[in-house]
C-alpha cells in the first residue's frame, strides 16, 4: 500500500493529509487564530469544586475553564501487557471524593487530554505523559504498557524487557511503548528514553516558579507531530511546499528519524500541494452530507451532539442478480467508505450505522468482518458491536478534537444550524398572528410589515384575500415593504 504525507503550511494554516493510493484517508489542521492544546501541561488553578459531579473546574489560562474529574486524579495505575493501549491508564484504587483531591484556589499541575469542542472546555487529566516516538513517559507512574497494535507475543515481551532494562538508572517511572516501537531496536529506545528524562527535567524545574495559568511544556507544532505519531516504514514520501517548514523538518527528521531523513521532499511545483491528489475537492466533500458510492450507492452522514448516524443506501446500484447480492456487494462498498469518512471527517463519539438490510447471516458477518479490518488502519481507538436487532451497528470511536465539519463550518445563519428553515407560507402564517397580535394590543391607524421578499411576494399574489379581510377584522390599513437583506424567517410588524 502506497502513503504519503503531504504538509501545506500558511502563514495563517498547516494542514498535514495521509494519502493512500492517491485517495485522502485523514486531515489535520492548526490555525494561527485557534492553536490546538492538546497534551500540553499547563499550571492550573482550581477555580470551583463541584461535589455533585466529581469534578473541578481549572482556570488554565484558557478563554473557558477546563474540566478536571476526580477518576482523572487518581494514583498512577499499574499497566498491562495484555489490555493496555496507547496512552491510556487504568485505576487500580477506589475513587475518592473530588474535595478530598482539590481544594478551590490551589494550584494544580495538569495536561489537556481533550481540546475545547464546541461550547465545552478543555479536558484535564493530573496523570502526566510525555510522549515521543517510541516510548510514552508516564513520570509518576511506575509500570510498562505496551500497545495493543503490537500483536505478537514475543515481540511484546522483548519491548517490555529492553524498557524494563533500560529505565533501571533512571528510578521508577512508567512507560507505554508506542506501535511505532515494533521491530526497533534497544539504542532507539535508549535515545527515547533519554530525550524524555530531559523534557521531564526541564518542565520540573519550570514547576518550581511557574504562575497559574503559565504552560509548563508544550507539545510539537503540527508539522513535527505529524512525523512523530504517523512515520513508519509504510510511507514512501513527505512532502512539504514551506522552505523553512522542509528545513525544521528535516532537522527533526535527522535527529529522531535519521534512516528516513531521504524520504523527505521539498513540493516545489507552481500547482498548490493539495491540489496533487484533488485534496481539496475530498475536504469539500467531506463537508456534504451525501457521499457517492462508485457503485451508485451513496452515504447520508449527519452530525449532532449527541452521535453520529450513517445512512446507506443503494441508490442507482440495480445490480445483476438478487436483490440480496445487490445490498450485500453495496453493503461491503458502504464498509470502506465509512471507515474512510470517520478517518477524514474525524468522527468521534457514539457513531450508529444503519446498513440495508440483509436476510443472510454469512453476508452480515462479512460485512461486519470488511468493516473491523478497514477500521485497523484508524489511529483513534474504537470498538464496533454486532448488528443490533433492528440492523443497526453502534460504535465508538475515541474523539480528543473537534471535527472537520466543525473545524471549517460554522452554524447557517438562516437556520441556526438546524439543516432547514420556515417555509415561506409558514412565515406568512406568523405575519398574520402578529399583525393580529400588535393590530388588538395597540392603537394605530396603519401597520407596515418589513420581509423577505419571497414572502412578501407570496402574501400579495396567494394571500390578498386574506390581508383584506384581516384589515376589516382589526379596522386598520396594513402595508408590505419588501427587505432584500431579510432571512426568509425574518420579519417586523412596525406601528404607523
Amino acid at each position: 500500500m502506497s502513503e504519503e504525507i503531504l504538509i501545506n503550511i500558511t502563514p495563517a494554516e498547516t494542514r498535514v493529509a495521509v494519502v493512500e493510493n492517491g485517495l485522502i484517508q485523514e486531515v489535520w489542521l492548526d490555525r494561527a487564530s485557534h492553536y490546538g492544546y492538546l497534551g500540553n501541561i499547563y499550571m492550573g488553578k482550581v477555580s470551583r469544586v463541584l461535589p455533585g459531579m466529581q469534578a473541578a473546574f481549572v482556570d488554565i489560562g484558557l478563554e473557558r475553564t477546563a474540566f478536571l474529574h476526580a477518576s482523572d486524579i487518581a494514583r498512577p495505575p499499574a499497566f498491562s501487557t495484555d489490555d493496555t493501549q496507547e496512552g491510556d491508564q487504568q485505576q487500580v484504587a477506589p475513587q475518592p471524593l473530588i474535595q478530598d483531591l482539590v481544594r478551590e484556589q490551589s494550584n494544580i499541575v495538569v495536561q489537556v487530554v481533550k481540546d475545547p469542542i464546541g461550547t465545552k472546555g478543555a479536558r484535564l487529566t493530573t496523570n502526566l505523559s510525555i510522549p515521543s516516538r517510541f516510548l510514552v513517559l508516564l513520570p509518576e507512574g511506575d509500570g510498562i504498557g505496551v500497545s495493543v497494535r503490537i500483536e505478537d507475543d514475543q515481540e511484546r515481551e522483548r519491548l517490555k524487557g529492553m524498557v524494563e532494562t533500560l529505565r533501571q538508572d533512571q528510578g521508577s517511572r512508567g512507560y507505554i511503548v508506542r506501535t511505532n516501537a515494533e521491530g526497533v531496536d534497544e539504542f532507539a529506545l535508549s535515545a527515547d528514553m533519554t530525550y524524555l528524562g530531559k523534557v521531564w527535567e526541564s518542565l520540573g524545574e519550570r514547576m518550581r516558579s511557574a504562575a497559574p495559568g503559565d504552560c509548563l511544556y508544550d507539545d510539537l507544532s503540527l508539522p513535527l507531530r505529524a512525523l512523530r505519531d504517523l512515520m513508519h516504514s509504510g510511507v514512501e514520501k513527505v512532502r512539504i511546499d514551506s522552505l523553512e517548514g522542509f528545513n525544521r523538518v528535516r532537522a527533526f527528521v535527522s535527529r529522531f528519524l535519521p534512516d528516513w531523513v531521504s524520504r523527505i521532499e521539498r513540493y516545489e511545483p507552481a500547482r498548490p500541494i493539495f491540489d496533487l491528489y484533488g485534496i481539496e475537492d475530498d475536504i469539500n466533500q467531506a463537508l456534504q452530507r451525501e457521499v457517492r458510492l462508485k457503485s451508485g450507492g451513496y452515504l447520508i452522514i449527519d452530525q449532532t451532539e449527541a452521535m453520529t448516524t450513517i445512512d446507506v443506501n443503494t441508490g442507482a446500484y440495480v445490480g445483476h442478480r438478487t436483490l440480496e447480492e445487490t445490498v450485500y456487494k453495496t453493503n461491503l462498498e458502504a464498509s470502506q467508505a465509512i471507515a474512510r469518512q470517520l478517518r477524514l471527517r474525524n468522527l468521534g463519539g457514539i457513531i450508529i450505522i444503519d446498513f440495508i438490510d440483509m436476510n443472510e447471516d454469512e453476508h452480515q458477518r462479512q460485512v461486519m468482518r470488511a468493516l473491523e479490518q478497514a477500521l485497523q488502519r484508524d489511529n483513534a481507538r474504537n470498538q464496533v458491536n454486532d448488528i443490533s436487532p433492528l440492523g443497526l451497528v453502534e460504535m465508538t470511536r475515541k474523539r480528543t478534537r473537534d471535527s472537520l465539519g466543525h473545524l471549517l463550518c460554522e452554524p447557517c445563519a438562516a437556520c441556526s444550524g438546524r439543516g432547514f428553515i420556515k417555509s415561506a407560507e409558514t412565515v406568512c402564517s406568523e405575519v398574520f398572528r402578529e399583525i393580529m397580535r400588535s393590530g388588538r394590543q395597540f392603537e394605530a391607524d396603519k401597520l407596515l410589515v418589513f420581509a423577505a421578499p419571497v414572502v412578501v411576494d407570496l402574501i400579495l399574489d396567494e394571500q390578498s384575500t386574506s390581508v383584506a379581510e384581516l384589515e376589516e377584522l382589526i379596522g386598520k390599513t396594513i402595508r408590505f415593504q419588501r427587505e432584500e437583506q431579510y432571512e426568509q424567517e425574518q420579519f417586523d410588524v412596525v406601528l404607523l
